[in-house]
C-alpha cells in the first residue's frame, strides 16, 4: 500500500509549524499538536522515527534544523514515506541552490505550497524529478547567498516526459560518437569450515552502464540466464544451444526497464537514462564458480611458538590475472615477533588488527602460491583461555571473470536515425565476505 498521507507539515526546532498540507479530511488542522506535545516536549524525538498517538501513525524526519512529519491514519508503507520525504527534500534543493532549512523555507512558502501540489495527490506521491518539474513549474526559489546558481536547462519539449513515459531521459541530445559501457560487478561471498567444506557460498551482482547516445534509443540486452533462453527458445521454435546457462534470484531491475515485456518475453528492454546508472542487481546461489581456493595449516607449539602456512590456489582461467590480492590470517593478541617467508608477495605483522597480512601485486590464473611464518607469543598468566582462532579473510580482484558464470549474449541498441553504435562489456568479480576458518 503507497503512503496514503493524511498531512504533511514541516517544523521548526521548537515546535512551531513552518508550513503544512492537508490532503485528505480525517484530520484535523491541529493534528501536530500531539507530536509536539508526546514526542517533542517528551524529548523522545531520537527513540524512534514513527509514533502512534490515538489511532494517527506520525512519521517524521530531521533534515538540518527543520521536522517533517507526515500523519497517516491507517496502515501505510513506511519506507515508501521516508523514501518520498528523501525525494521530496532533494527537490526543495534543487529550486533552492542546495539549502533547505527555515529560513529556505520561510522565503519560499508559494513555491513549496505549489510543489506540495505537484508531487502528492490525495495522499499519494507523483512525480519528484527535478529536472521533470522545472518544465511546467518554472518559478525560481529566493537562493542562499552561498549556494551556486543552477545551469540545468530546460528540456525543448516536456510533453513525454511529464506524463511519465521517459521521464529519466530528455529528448534532444547528441553525441559525435554512441558509446555504450557495460559493467558487470559481482561479489563473492564465502564460508568455508575448518575442514574445506562450503558451509555458505552466493554472489551478489549488478549491471552498471554508462550511455552516451544520441536520440531516444532502445536498448535489449540477452543474458544466458536459463529463464530467458528457454523463453526465446519457445518463441522462435529452436533448441537450446550447448552452453552454461544460469538462474538468477532476487532480480530487482531500474525504472527505465519494460517490465510488461521482461515477463511476456524474458528479455531486458528498455529506453536508458542518459549516462552512468544502475540497469539491475541480482543474486547467484547455485553453481558458484571459486576463483581461490586457500588451504591453511596452523599449529600451536606450546604457548610461545605458532606455525602458520596458507596454500593459495587460483581456480580462474590461466589466461586471467587477479590483482589486489590480499590475505589476512588471524593471530594471537600476545603475539611478539614474526618472520616469513612467501613465494610472491610480501607479507608483514599488523599489530592494530592482530593479523599477518600477506600482499599479493598480481596473481596469475592456474597458479599457486605459499606463505609460511613462524609467530612468537609472550607467556602471560592472565592468558588461560584459549584462543578462538577468528576466520581469514581474504580481499581481491578479478578482471573479466564472473564467479556466477553470467555472460552477456548480445546488446542491440536502436535508434530511428540508424546510427552505429560502439558496445564496450567488462566484467569484474570482488571478495565480498571471503571467509575461511581453520
Amino acid at each position: 500500500m503507497p503512503v496514503a498521507a493524511s498531512a504533511i507539515y514541516f517544523l521548526n526546532l521548537r515546535g512551531d509549524v513552518l508550513i503544512n498540507r492537508l490532503y485528505r479530511d480525517d484530520v484535523s488542522g491541529n493534528m501536530v499538536d500531539a507530536f509536539r506535545i508526546h514526542i517533542m516536549q517528551t524529548k523522545e524525538l531520537g527513540t524512534c522515527p514513527v509514533r502512534q498517538i490515538g489511532g494517527f501513525s506520525f512519521l517524521y524526519m530531521r533534515i538540518s534544523n527543520v521536522y517533517i512529519v507526515i500523519v497517516v491514519s491507517k496502515n501505510a508503507n513506511v519506507a515508501c514515506a521516508f523514501k518520498f520525504v528523501v525525494e521530496a527534500v532533494a527537490l526543495f534543493k534543487s529550486y533552492f541552490g542546495g539549502a533547505f532549512d527555515e529560513d529556505a523555507i520561510r522565503n519560499n512558502f508559494v513555491l513549496i505550497y505549489e510543489l506540495l501540489d505537484e508531487i502528492m495527490d490525495f495522499g499519494y506521491p507523483q512525480n519528484l524529478a527535478p529536472e521533470i518539474l522545472k518544465l511546467y513549474i518554472t518559478q525560481e526559489g529566493v537562493r542562499s547567498p552561498f549556494s551556486s546558481k543552477s545551469s540545468d536547462k530546460p528540456c525543448p519539449n516536456a510533453t513525454l516526459q511529464v506524463t511519465g513515459a521517459v521521464g529519466w531521459r530528455r529528448e534532444g541530445l547528441v553525441y559525435k560518437k554512441n558509446e555504450v559501457f557495460l559493467d558487470i560487478v559481482e561479489s563473492v561471498n564465502l564460508l568455508m569450515s575448518s575442514k574445506g567444506s562450503v558451509l555458505c557460498c552466493d554472489v551478489t551482482g549488478k549491471v552498471l552502464m554508462k550511455c552516451f547516445l544520441s536520440g531516444m534509443p532502445d536498448l535489449k540486452l540477452g543474458l544466458n540466464d536459463k529463464i530467458g533462453l528457454e523463453k526465446e527458445s519457445q518463441l522462435k521454435s529452436r533448441p537450446i544451444k550447448s552452453g552454461k546457462t544460469i538462474e538468477l534470484d532476487d532480480v530487482t531491475f531500474h525504472q527505465c526497464v519494460n517490465l510488461t515485456r521482461f515477463n511476456s518475453e524474458k528479455t531486458v528492454s528498455f529506453v536508458p537514462p542518459d549516462g552512468e546508472f544502475e540497469l539491475m542487481k541480482y543474486r547467484i546461489t547455485e553453481g558458484v564458480n571459486l576463483p581461490f581456493r586457500v588451504l591453511p595449516t596452523i599449529k600451536e607449539l606450546g604457548r610461545t611458538r605458532m606455525e602458520v602456512n596458507v596454500k593459495v590456489k587460483s581456480v580462474f582461467g590461466a589466461k586471467m590475472f587477479a590483482l589486489g590480492v590480499v590475505v589476512k590470517v588471524p593471530v594471537p593478541k600476545q603475539t611478539a615477533k614474526t618472520s616469513f617467508q612467501v613465494t610472491s608477495g610480501r607479507a608483514k605483522y599488523n599489530a592494530s588488527i592482530d593479523c599477518l597480512v600477506w600482499k599479493i601485486r598480481k596473481f596469475t590464473g592456474q597458479t599457486e602460491s605459499t606463505m609460511s611464518a613462524e609467530v612468537e607469543l609472550i607467556s602471560t598468566m592472565a592468558e588461560n583461555k584459549s584462543w578462538t582462532r577468528p576466520p581469514i579473510l581474504m580481499e581481491f580482484q578479478v578482471p573479466m571473470f564472473t564467479a556466477s558464470g553470467l555472460r552477456v549474449r548480445f546488446l542491440k541498441v536502436w535508434e530511428k536515425s540508424g546510427y552505429n553504435t560502439v558496445e564496450w562489456v567488462r566484467y569484474i568479480t570482488k571478495a565480498g565476505s571471503y571467509e575461511i576458518r581453520y
